[in-house]
């Protein structure tokens, strides 16, 4: 069996499949609960959702508030979260540009957000260049959130759902972040909530400078 290459053509391939044969189930899927208990204490402003999928995360930003800017290269997705928010109502879809792009090249404007978020993003390439590329979007006094997947099951040794793609860990997104201008508030690994597929890599860090 030919290893998944998760590029581009992957992950649009993947999603017009599962929004095709699943699109209830999809719509269904809460928001992650990483973003909501680190994102819950903050003043609302403006945020990145940088991967943002199907848009669950986008849209509780945008019902809490936030002013959303959210960046994903699959038009499959993107066109379901678009479709979504419209969905629920001008006062939501009015706080959300959609931008369809790959984390690969593009870079947020210059300190212009008060939190960048990045959930179970595939890196294509460095982490931590990509890590420190999304950091240029924070805004002195905001919050950089990152969440990835690990790869291997610390507990048992087991590969996980995510063996194979390269996702940020708490080692790489700490060593990425300048001790000058970034306070870590977070980082630990968090057991999934789902048995059997290992733990989350949780990193949160606001910009001091």
């Amino acid at each position: 069996m030919a290893t998944p290459s998760y590029d581009r053509d992957f992950w649009e391939q993947l999603w017009s499949r599962t929004l095709r044969e699943r699109a209830g189930d999809v719509a269904r899927r809460p928001p992650n609960a990483h973003l909501t208990a680190e994102v819950s204490s903050l003043r609302p402003g403006r945020a990145l959702d940088a991967g943002c999928g199907h848009g669950s995360e986008t849209l509780w930003l945008a019902a809490h508030r936030w002013q959303v800017t959210a960046v994903d290269f699959s038009a499959a997705a993107l066109a379901h979260a678009r479709s979504t928010a419209e969905a629920a109502g001008a006062d939501v879809a009015g706080r959300v540009t959609w931008v369809e792009a790959d984390l690969a090249t593009w870079s947020p404007q210059a300190g212009h957000f008060d939190l960048v978020a990045s959930l179970y993003v595939h890196v294509a390439g460095s982490v931590q260049e990509m890590v420190r590329r999304m950091a240029t979007g924070v805004a002195p006094g905001g919050t950089l959130l990152l969440v990835g997947h690990r790869p291997v099951d610390p507990d048992t040794g087991a590969a996980t759902p995510a063996a194979g793609q390269v996702q940020v860990s708490v080692e790489t997104a700490v060593a990425a972040l300048d001790r000058h201008r970034w306070e870590i508030e977070v980082a630990e690994e968090r057991p999934r909530a789902a048995a059997r597929t290992g733990v989350d890599a949780v990193i949160r860090a606001r910009r001091m400078v």
